[in-house]
């Protein structure tokens, strides 16, 4: 019983990582978008260097004084009765100190149906994981080179199993001024569990990021690219309902193609009026929409957009993102700026 309950879970693990990647590691709910700005932007954007104190979630570096005593607050649901939020502060102790930030980052995969071995119902149970995270960058003197570490505490629950594990964070950043070009590299999630749910250890879902986005000159709209994954080449599979089926009851797989593969690497995303009070933004997730794409219709996976709305010391955002027909993603997000003005 206490194995089928674990299979459950795990299931459930790898639908909400949405990628074939998923489910060879534990606490993948570390790789969840933290705030809807990334979210609309496609997921997973490391560029971002302005007040947006949900940054440090992804790119430490990036912390700065722009984000000094604002929080921000993010909700959302996700596949079924999962819910999960997020929150990110950031306070400047002085000039040579520079900024800190603190976040934490909460999931909760509801209620989940218990059978034994035999398909039998059993009691139901409940799994939920959490990680605090305290994040610092430094601004190399006299250079526009930013590197940043955040370091987690990760706590995982699951009917009677518990896990307890500690990861870190590094990236850096470099702006380039002249042209409004920043450039990003980031290390996520390197680390260890420190206790396993049934003494087998698992891998931290570890993962290299590159990024470059770029202001348009003239125009108001800042355009984002990030390479994700890119410790793992192979991320594509042969879907066995895209084989071809010959005359003599036969098929044959899925080719996937170089091209292909390369393409569910990246994410591209843009912000019109990012620096005004209202913002729009746009993205796509090319490895969702191909891996979540229905073959006899059209359903848009790996879509999303949403808009930000600053009144005064608020600023609320807000994405969509398109899954699948049945499943699609709404997140919320408040920031309170606590500054004197």
């Amino acid at each position: 019983m206490i194995k089928m309950k674990f299979y459950c879970f795990l299931i459930l693990w790898s639908t909400l990582s949405y990628s074939q990647i998923g489910g060879k590691s534990v606490y993948q709910f570390l790789n969840l978008v933290t705030s809807p700005r990334q979210a609309a932007l496609g997921g997973k954007t490391i560029t971002i260097y302005d007040y947006d104190v949900n940054q440090a979630n992804f790119n430490p570096a990036t912390i700065n004084q722009e984000m000094h005593n604002r929080l921000a607050l993010n909700y959302g649901s996700y596949f079924g009765a999962a819910t999960y939020g997020t929150a990110s502060y950031a306070y400047t102790f002085d000039r040579h100190v520079q900024t800190f930030q603190a976040g934490v980052n909460y999931v909760n995969y509801g209620d989940i149906d218990g059978y034994d071995e035999n398909g039998t119902a059993t009691a139901s149970f409940t799994g939920s994981e959490i990680a605090l995270n305290f994040g610092y960058s430094y601004n190399i003197p006299y250079t526009d080179f930013h590197i940043g570490v955040s370091a987690k505490l990760i706590s995982s629950t699951l009917e009677t199993y518990n896990s307890f594990g500690g990861a870190i964070d590094v990236g850096s950043l470099y702006i380039d001024e002249e042209n409004d070009v920043n450039y990003a590299l980031v290390i996520r999630n390197i680390g260890t569990q420190f206790t396993t749910y049934n003494g087998t250890s698992e891998k931290l879902p570890m993962e290299i990021m590159v990024g470059i986005s770029q202001q348009v000159e003239n125009v108001p709209l800042r355009w984002h690219l990030t390479l994700e994954n890119l410790q793992q080449w192979n991320l594509a599979f042969s879907n066995p309902n895209r084989a071809v089926n010959s005359l003599d009851g036969g098929s044959t797989e899925e080719k996937v193609s170089f091209v292909n593969n390369a393409l569910r690497h990246v994410i591209i995303g843009a912000e019109l009026f990012p620096k005004k009070s209202f913002n729009v933004r746009l993205g796509y997730n090319f490895r969702r929409g191909e891996e979540l794409r229905l073959e006899e219709q059209r359903n848009f996976s790996g879509i999303s957009l949403g808009f930000g709305l600053k009144m005064g010391r608020l600023k609320f955002d807000y994405s969509y993102s398109r899954y699948t027909l049945a499943a699609n993603t709404s997140l919320f997000g408040l920031t309170i700026n606590f500054q004197d003005q």
